[in-house]
């Protein structure tokens, strides 16, 4: 790893390219995909101020063009490539506008390549694990040479001294860890981020207890896996435990995290969140599927019966416990039987909201081996069927909530209703209601007065 004196005189050096400048240079970060790449933005974001950046949220007059993408689907890369494409009238505008592509597709070699063979515009390109490589990749850049490719392996992780710029100035999202080992047959996760490697739980509960100080309200603990956290630790301390221990940090804020492998769910997991007063009521579980033959095919590691024993431990604690899960519709040879089995679990454990994709082929992950005989029309038309279940779940589902009084966080004005703003419940529901913009950012109680099919209704109690 770089000695700090190393790191600072590299950022002295590119400091002394962007303050020959008539004016500060400005830097516009394109995010791709998932929480942990808008988390990673962040932190590319912090970089960019230390070297001398400002930012701006247009094309036209910035410095330099991060796009930092997601490979989670193939059509997710014919996005970016398709927005990325569209930013080389800029370049032929303005030759010294330097352009980097980061993220999950940096470290896939078929992107490399088609990189250098049809996006000789793009400067720069580094993966998941080169982030604090980039004042080092900026000054070879500054320094004349062209197309700088880090895409070392992921075997390191980031370091704890990065500066970071966040979005929000009442959430943040903490990454407790990187990685994945679980290689469901879908995705492509652990092939583009490598294994999983938890950050030290002490530079973590540093990190939250200064950004409480900050006045953060909210707290997002982000992983592929977080209740795997510790596992590759030789002395670390498990995720309930790091629950636990941040649960005792002084301040009003909320904790969240996600995303949860139900193989690794426990017992213990439910009672730290239902014991732990500052962490959410609510668990995001992904079923992916109600079929145990689709969960073995899709190599998931636990069946629908271990599944469920969850799922009741928690609501025999809490019998309206929230659950939001995510289901994958038309995995490879998909049975209508199979299908019909997931419309059982959602009825069986009605989940207050799903995140539903219609399985596509990613290349580079075995499931794109599979032979499929289920044509796109009949996914489709179980996707129609899966959501129009859903929202008769959600509609009666958040009945429940008429006549309590919740804590809301409120996150912003309602886009479509003047005078309305809205937030996420401690149960991670979404709460629409009247009341100022200035309340943004603040806790607030409100009685809930009705329900639709995506969030409830209510009025702030004075």
């Amino acid at each position: 790893m770089k000695t700090t004196n190393y790191m600072d005189s590299l950022i002295q050096s590119v400091k002394k390219f962007t303050e020959s400048k008539d004016s500060p240079p400005l830097a516009h970060v394109h995010n791709f995909g998932c929480q942990l790449n808008f988390s990673d933005g962040e932190k590319i974001k912090g970089i960019l101020m230390k070297l001398g950046y400002g930012f701006t949220e247009t094309y036209d007059n910035a410095d330099i063009i991060i796009f930092n993408t997601c490979a989670v689907r193939e059509s997710a890369e014919e996005k970016a490539f398709g927005v990325i494409g569209s930013v080389k009238r800029y370049k032929e505008k303005k030759p010294d506008l330097i352009i980097g592509l980061c993220g999950c597709m940096a470290v896939q070699e078929h992107v490399v390549e088609r990189v250098k063979k049809s996006f000789p515009f793009i400067d720069i390109v580094f993966g998941t694990s080169a982030i604090d490589e980039l004042p080092k990749l900026l000054l070879d850049v500054f320094n004349g040479k062209k197309h700088v490719f880090d895409t070392s392996e992921y075997n390191k992780p980031l370091s704890e001294q990065m500066e970071v710029v966040r979005d929000s100035s009442f959430k943040a999202s903490v990454p407790i860890m990187y990685g994945c080992n679980n290689f469901c047959t879908y995705c492509i996760v652990p092939y583009v981020r490598g294994r999983e490697r938890s950050r030290n739980h002490e530079a973590i509960i540093a990190e939250i207890k200064g950004l409480v100080s900050d006045g953060y309200k909210e707290i997002m603990l982000l992983g592929q896996n977080v209740n795997s956290y510790g596992n590759d630790l030789a002395n670390g301390i498990s995720f309930s435990e790091l629950l636990r221990r941040l649960n005792e940090i002084d301040g009003e804020f909320v904790i969240r995290f996600m995303s949860s492998h139900p193989k690794d769910a426990s017992f213990e997991l439910i009672d730290t969140i239902i014991q732990c007063e500052k962490v959410a009521k609510h668990l995001h579980l992904p079923v992916q599927s109600g079929s145990n033959e689709i969960l073995k095919a899709m190599n998931r590691k636990y069946t629908i019966e271990k599944y469920l024993e969850i799922v009741d431990y928690a609501r025999q604690q809490v019998p309206d416990f929230s659950f939001t899960t995510d289901v994958i519709v038309g995995f490879p040879n998909e049975t209508e039987e199979q299908f019909n089995e997931t419309l059982e679990i959602l009825k069986r454990v009605k989940y207050d909201n799903i995140y539903s994709f219609i399985y596509s082929k990613r290349s580079g992950t075995r499931a794109a081996l599979f032979e499929d005989n289920v044509n796109y029309e009949e996914k489709s038309r179980r996707m129609q069927t899966l959501l129009a279940l859903q929202r008769e779940i959600s509609i009666e589902g958040y009945k429940r909530f008429i006549g309590r009084t919740m804590t809301v966080l409120v996150d912003d004005e309602c886009k479509n209703a003047e005078g309305w703003i809205h937030g996420k419940s401690n149960e991670f529901i979404i709460v629409e209601f009247k009341g100022p913009k200035e309340l943004v950012g603040q806790f607030v109680k409100v009685k809930i007065i009705g329900s639709k099919n995506w969030a409830v209704i209510g009025e702030i109690i004075d």
